[in-house]
């Protein structure tokens, strides 16, 4: 009797442990959801102008990571809830795949990783070119090159393929850079100097080294990944290790739920 209240006990903490956990991250992908929508709605991506190119916003992948990952939790955490049998098979079975998914993409990723360089140059080379006219875009290369202390894809140069700092077009920002590019983008460390890249293109590697980043952001992705792989792959186990306890966790409850239904 003792075992079985025991038993009983631990049944208890693992279905309120299932219903808490995927509650938080129920939650966590209506933000989600939530920031994908308000930045396709703040940037009028919906417009009819623009409805052509919503498939390459980035806020989409925000869009559908959020309704993935709320329908998926609330499936567990109304079918732990529940007790609900059909509801715990489809949430088993969507981690199970998204597990299998996961493992196939550690295992391409690692049999390409010579071709995903070439992926991340034609990715951040397109990002350049849309600099101006897609603020998420803008936002995540800004970023990228103040992060890593980088301009452009190979080196600072690259900027040309954009139509506002090539070297051809009109006006200021003919062949310059973005500031984000600049070594000191701060007049008097203070005011943010927009301006600092301006005709940096035009001059040698030893002119400009003085004023703006000169290495291109695809060797900073790579030393940075090299600096961090242990973290990054530890992330990784653990991110797949909490998912196949989860599974586990969820195949129990649904093996108490099938044993109670059959001694009533």
């Amino acid at each position: 009797h003792s075992y079985q209240r025991y038993s009983n006990c631990i049944d208890c903490l693992l279905k309120y442990l299932l219903f808490f956990s995927n509650l938080l991250f129920t939650v966590l992908g209506l933000v989600v959801l939530a920031l994908g929508l308000w930045g396709l709605i703040n940037k009028e991506s919906f417009a009819q102008e623009k409805i052509g190119q919503i498939s390459t916003d980035p806020m989409l992948v925000f869009v559908v990571l959020g309704l993935v990952l709320s329908t998926l939790c609330l499936s567990g955490c109304v079918g732990a809830l529940r007790e609900n049998c059909c509801l715990l098979q489809v949430f088993s079975a969507t981690v199970l795949v998204l597990v299998a998914a996961q493992v196939l993409a550690a295992i391409v990723a690692y049999s390409f990783q010579g071709q995903i360089e070439g992926y991340l140059r034609s990715g951040m080379l397109a990002a350049m070119v849309r600099y101006q006219d897609d603020l998420d875009l803008r936002f995540i290369t800004d970023e990228i090159q103040i992060g890593l202390q980088c301009c452009g894809a190979d080196n600072y140069r690259d900027w040309e393929v954009n139509m506002y700092y090539n070297c051809s077009a009109p006006g200021v920002l003919s062949c310059g850079v973005p500031a984000t590019c600049c070594v000191d983008p701060l007049e008097n460390g203070t005011v943010w100097n927009s301006q600092c890249g301006v005709g940096s293109q035009q001059l040698d590697e030893f002119s400009a080294q003085s004023v703006i980043f000169l290495g291109g952001c695809l060797g900073g992705m790579s030393r940075w990944i090299e600096q961090h792989t242990g973290l990054i792959g530890s992330v990784g186990i653990v991110l797949l290790g909490v998912q196949i306890i989860t599974l586990f966790i969820t195949t129990r409850l649904m093996d108490n739920i099938q044993c109670s239904k059959a001694t009533s």
